[in-house]
This record gives structure tokens, C-alpha cells and sequence, in this order.
């Protein structure tokens, strides 16, 4: 018995699909993939660097967005949902359902063990095509550190890492400290937040 290949989705199809789903589903090459559901720490971290940032961005003129809004990587073509979004300068969208942002200052990812490796190479390789990005953030959910990517003058990127709990990492695309004290105050054991 034959099987038939599978035929790629078009990305009009795939918005289709996927403004009527229940469940959220990124969108890449011609095929969709289906979006786990997210731990207890990489659901509260999202929710405290919110919590910490949201009235800051306001006053800059940004606009935050939670994992519901996806994000379109034009020149790839990737659909995707980062676990935040801050856009400054005004929000552009790729249709008039403005679900899709095309223009984002920052994206942050929280690294999941199953969705690491992806986030760390390919995701982030994907996104630092986005000309409006300035930085992106990827968060560890087991210890306290972060990973920032950070666009340079020069169109270059440069990696900065802040570990433990007294850590801190300067988010210039918006103009705030984070400190990791107050991203993880409550989430991490004491002995996963000293590593």
C-alpha cells in the first residue's frame, strides 16, 4: 500500500484552521505543530516578568501581549506564539484580524525541556530576521537564568547571560533592569535559584 505525501498548508490555510481551533498551533514550512500546554513555572514566569514590566512599557508607549497573540516572522514564514510580546512604536499587523503581529521590539521565550534545544537555535535564529526586533529574551523555568539576544548598531547580536538569584539583565529595548530576585521571587526552591 502507497501512501500519498502529505500536501503543505499554505499559510492563508493554515490561518483558517487555526482562527477556528480550539488549541494553538504554530505554523512553518507548510505544516502545523501542535503547541503543548505549559508547566506551573512557565506559566507563572511569563505572568511576574508581566507583572514587573506592564506599567513601565505603558509608559513608554509599548504594548505588552501575552502567549494568545501570535507573531509572523516574514521572511520565513514562521506563525509562532512567544510566551511575551512587547511592541514599541505602534503595532503592526499582518491582516485586518489583528491576531498576527509582524513588528515586535522584544519577544521572550520560557525554555521548556521538550521545546529547548528548538528555542535556543532554530526559534531564535527565525526571529533575529524580524528587522523591528530588538532583543529576545529566553528564560530558564529550572534555575535562575536568563539569556538575552540583543541587535547592535552594527546589525550584530550580541548574547548576554545573568545568573542567580542577585543577577540582573538590562532590557534596553525597553529601558528596564529585570532582576532576577523579582522574575523568580516565589517560583524557584532556594536551591534551584542560587545555582
Amino acid at each position: 500500500m502507497s501512501t500519498l505525501p502529505k500536501t503543505p498548508l499554505t499559510p492563508e490555510e493554515y490561518l483558517e484552521i487555526e482562527r477556528k481551533a480550539e488549541f494553538k498551533s504554530e505554523f512553518y514550512r507548510g505544516e502545523m505543530f501542535a503547541m503543548s500546554g505549559g508547566s506551573r513555572k512557565h506559566s507563572r514566569i511569563p505572568f511576574q516578568l508581566a507583572a514587573l514590566i506592564g506599567q513601565h512599557i505603558l509608559e513608554r508607549g509599548c504594548e505588552g501581549y501575552t502567549s494568545d497573540l501570535r507573531v509572523l516572522v516574514e521572511e520565513s514564514g514562521l506563525y509562532t506564539y512567544p510566551d511575551m510580546s512587547v511592541v514599541c512604536g505602534g503595532a503592526k499587523f499582518a491582516d485586518g484580524h489583528l491576531d498576527t503581529l509582524t513588528n515586535p521590539t522584544l519577544l521572550v521565550e520560557v525554555l521548556s525541556p521538550s521545546t529547548e534545544e528548538y528555542d535556543r537555535g532554530t526559534k531564535v535564529k527565525l526571529y533575529r530576521a524580524i528587522p523591528s526586533l530588538r532583543e529576545c529574551l529566553l528564560i530558564s523555568q529550572d534555575a535562575a537564568e536568563v539569556e538575552l539576544y540583543r541587535r547592535e548598531h552594527d546589525d550584530n547580536w550580541k548574547i548576554i547571560v545573568a545568573k542567580g538569584i542577585n543577577g540582573s539583565i538590562e532590557l534596553e529595548s525597553i529601558g528596564y533592569t529585570l532582576r532576577l530576585w523579582d522574575l523568580y521571587r516565589g517560583i524557584l526552591p532556594e536551591s534551584a535559584a542560587s545555582r
